[in-house]
Parts: structure tokens; C-alpha cells; sequence
């Protein structure tokens, strides 16, 4: 498994083929914006499309925005699936729909294949850090053999069970991450609102039973206006709108995930679709006619 192919090479896909490479592995690379500089200086090879990708390596890796996307990457003209010889194996690092997952890993395995979806958390800043939160479905000796690669790629890793499980996994973490957003932007409004200073409102919570990364992170986000993205509304809108997809098969109810894809929707109609996450305050502060600050 000395040969490593990467599709996808944006926000998060760099760095994550980039920490490959660093760990020794030759690295065959395509994407569609073009393979950045700092990888080919460091020996990335340029492929034409992912076939050519599946030819020249073991194991292919995949960091898509969305479902029909690695569709495509996997079985389009000239896509992966064409280029792949017995005992290959292709992953997934996309957050995608768990039931296509289980089609495409089906399809993957026919041609004797293994196929894991390992969807990431983490933001760019874990991509960067090398520190990702990484949830894989699949087999067993499949992921046992990979494990090296995840291990360059983040500090987290699980295996939460069969193809479609780590994707499953990444939809309730953005369930949850989503949510909290939510909160921590309700708590800080009615602070500001309030009267009360929302930095000082921050640093005593941090302290107590409300603290969370999200507090910690993108509650400084809104106090100081930074939202240039880690994560983009977009994503995570899509994130939510497989949750609640998912949860209407299932005859689940999900409100208050409902609520959450509302108020991106609503960041999103007023030009903020590539705002970072965070962002989603925006939406409650026009409905209170109040700014956080």
C-alpha cells in the first residue's frame, strides 16, 4: 500500500493528501481546480481523471462536497470504478447520504473491491492539524489495513460499523453541532439584548456546565464578526437536509433540526451561503432587530 490516490483537493482535502505525502506515501492526486503547488513541490503526481487515479494506486480517497458528486468521481466517464483491479480499496471522506453509501459500496465491492466511507469532523483546522475526528463504516480488515492513513489524517478515528454507518455517525454529529450552534447563538442575543456584555457572559460560561468547543470557538466567532468560513452554511445545510431526508424514511421527527436548516436557509437567502457556520446568528439577529456585539 505504498501508492495513494486523492480526489478532491479543497479546504480539507489538501491538507489531509498533504499530511499523506508527508508520511511517505507517493500521492497520485486529481481535482478539479487544479492539484495545489505546495503538493506537487512535494512530489504529488497529477493525474488526468480518477481513473487514471484508480489505475496508479492502492487505495483512492475521496473528499467530495456532496452526494451526487462522488457519484459521479465513482462511476462516471471515466471515473474510479474503471480504473479499479481486485483488492483495491476506495474511501470515501465526503459527508454524503448513508443509504447511496450502502448502494455505491455494494457496487464497489461487486467488483472485488473494499469500500469504506470515513466521513471527517473537525474543520479546517483539524485538516490542517492532522487531528480529525474520523468515523468509518466498513469491514473490519478493510479498515485494519488503512489504518496507518487515518492515523496521518486525524486523532479519532472509530469504527462505528458496516458501509453507511460512518456516514450515519457524521449526519448525528452535525445534528448536534448545528444544534448547539443554535443555543449558544439564542444565549449570546439574549445576553447582548439584555444589556449584559457578551464577552463577560462568554467567559463565565465557559467556566461552567454550558461550556462546549462551540461555545468556546464560534461563540468568539459572533462576538467578533469573523465568519469567513471553517465551514461553509452550504455544507451544513446540505449535513441537515440528509438528516431530515434520512429521518422522513424512517417516519422520525426531528424539530428542532428542522429549525436549525430553517435559520441557514435564511443566512443563505441573504447572501450568506459561504459564511462559516457560525454565521446562523445572523439569522436570529434579524429577527431581533439586535447585532451581538
Amino acid at each position: 500500500m505504498n501508492k495513494v490516490g486523492f480526489i478532491g483537493l479543497g479546504i480539507m482535502g489538501a491538507p489531509m493528501a498533504e499530511h499523506i505525502i508527508d508520511g511517505g506515501f507517493q500521492l497520485n492526486a486529481h481535482t478539479r481546480s487544479g492539484v495545489p503547488q505546495r503538493l506537487i513541490d512535494k512530489g504529488a503526481i497529477i493525474c488526468a481523471h480518477p481513473q487514471e487515479v484508480a489505475e496508479q494506486s492502492d487505495v483512492i480517497i475521496c473528499m467530495l462536497p456532496d452526494t451526487p458528486h462522488v457519484e459521479k468521481v465513482l462511476f462516471g466517464e471515466n471515473g474510479i470504478a474503471a480504473g479499479l483491479t481486485e483488492g483495491k480499496t476506495v474511501i470515501d471522506m465526503s459527508s454524503i447520504s448513508p443509504i447511496e453509501t450502502k448502494a455505491f459500496a455494494s457496487r464497489i465491492n461487486q467488483l472485488g473491491c473494499h469500500y469504506l466511507d470515513a466521513p471527517v469532523s473537525g474543520g479546517e483546522v483539524g485538516a490542517q492539524s492532522g487531528s480529525l475526528t474520523i468515523m468509518v463504516g466498513g469491514n473490519e480488515a478493510a479498515f485494519d489495513k488503512v489504518k496507518q492513513l487515518f492515523d496521518l489524517m486525524g486523532s479519532n478515528i472509530t469504527l462505528v460499523g458496516t458501509n453507511g454507518d460512518g456516514q450515519t455517525c457524521k449526519v448525528a454529529n452535525q445534528i448536534i453541532v448545528a444544534l448547539n450552534i443554535e443555543a449558544v447563538a439564542e444565549a449570546l442575543l439574549f445576553a447582548s439584548k439584555s444589556g449584559a456584555d457578551p464577552v463577560r457572559v462568554r467567559e463565565a460560561l465557559m467556566g461552567g456546565f454550558a461550556s462546549s468547543k462551540i461555545l468556546e470557538v464560534h461563540g468568539e466567532r459572533m462576538i467578533k464578526r469573523t465568519f469567513n468560513p471553517g465551514f461553509r452554511i452550504e455544507l451544513h445545510q446540505k449535513d441537515l437536509n440528509l438528516a431530515l431526508a434520512n429521518a422522513r424514511e424512517m417516519g422520525l421527527c426531528l424539530p428542532n433540526t428542522a429549525t436549525a436548516r430553517e435559520l441557514f436557509n435564511a443566512c443563505s437567502a441573504h447572501g450568506g451561503a459561504t459564511w462559516d457556520h457560525s454565521a446562523m446568528v445572523r439569522a436570529l439577529e434579524l429577527l431581533a432587530a439586535h447585532e451581538v456585539a
